[in-house]
């Protein structure tokens, strides 16, 4: 590349837009991904606001767990809203562009619903162990300040992590090529385009994996060993089984979210495509915030019984109008 192409490339980017490659290789087939993708972010939106309802809804519900659940639920929404309504845009049209505003909003939200998330599923571990290890405590110990302190704590983390990272990121000079090869706004895409020396950002990021993100799973790992522990010594395998059921859905989310987490963090670079890192990033914005609704719904039986009350109460309400 000659030295006037990649000063035009510099200008390009800091002209303020970015080129959003992501899957214009596929040519005519976007058109398939539209309607996939449309059907599948509305299952997410939906579900997700279904456990919203479900738990303001039935007074059963207002306990510990389901109001870290309720924020989950919040935590995908921004997930899936932040990326897949621009991705549907992008895949109908030819010039697949975004404002440097608009990278800095998406990469900013998409730290803050991770980290909050890795926070809200270690919050849930802990309400989880103490349910099972100290239950005869557990409404001493999991009180509405400490809930709300351990909520508070997740989305501030997340907020301030990511608004620390997005500022440091985008103040920064950018060089190079203004194309992101991503369907977003990919962090490590956009570090690659800073002209200051990459082992600093990477030492930045490094501290933020290993204390918000192996932090919280560490919590998680510790709770559950206490957990399964404790059910292990019950004398019953009823008791067990009873014991057990209620953890396992939140066992299944974080298998999914960490497993996600690893795969994308500790597979090999050298054999690491575009395409396989776009298949994992898919996994994070629409595939897990579609799961954790019907992982809730299908494994709970509180949570399918408020859903049949809700709906008895609206068929009942609508008999008496008409």
């Amino acid at each position: 590349m000659t030295n006037s192409e990649s000063q035009a490339g510099e200008n390009r980017t800091l002209s303020g837009v970015f080129i959003l490659v992501g899957f214009s290789y596929l040519g005519e087939l976007q058109i398939l991904l539209f309607l996939v993708f449309l059907l599948t972010y509305l299952l997410a939106l939906m579900g997700n606001l279904l456990i919203v309802l479900l738990v303001k809804l039935n007074p059963s519900l207002h306990t510990p767990m389901y109001f870290f659940l309720v924020n989950l639920s919040v935590s995908e929404i921004c997930y899936t809203t932040n990326v897949i309504p621009q991705l549907l845009v992008h895949l109908l049209v030819e010039e697949k562009t975004i404002s440097l505003t608009g990278c800095a909003a998406q990469i900013n939200i998409f730290i803050l619903a991770g980290l909050t998330e890795c926070c809200l599923l270690a919050a849930m571990a802990y309400d989880r162990y103490v349910a099972i290890c100290h239950p005869l405590h557990y409404t001493t110990i999991m009180s509405g300040q400490v809930c709300a302190g351990l909520m508070g704590a997740s989305w501030l983390i997340g907020i301030s992590v990511s608004v620390a990272q997005t500022a440091r990121a985008f103040s920064l000079p950018m060089c190079g090529d203004h194309r992101i090869p991503y369907y977003f706004c990919y962090t490590e895409s956009v570090e690659k385009m800073l002209c200051t020396n990459s082992w600093t950002i990477a030492i930045v990021s490094l501290a933020v994996l290993v204390l918000f993100v192996l932090g919280p799973f560490l919590v998680i790992v510790l709770s559950y060993v206490r957990i399964i522990s404790t059910i292990l010594k019950l004398p019953s395998a009823e008791g067990r089984r009873k014991a057990f059921s209620t953890c396992s859905s939140h066992l299944t989310v974080v298998t999914l979210y960490y497993g996600t987490c690893i795969l994308s963090y500790l597979k090999p670079k050298l054999n690491s495509t575009i395409e396989s890192d776009q298949l994992i990033s898919l996994m994070y914005t629409i595939v897990i915030p579609v799961l954790n609704p019907i992982i809730y719904t299908l494994r709970n039986k509180e949570v399918k019984g408020a859903f049949r009350n809700t709906v008895g109460k609206v068929i009942l309400s609508r008999n008496r109008t008409y």
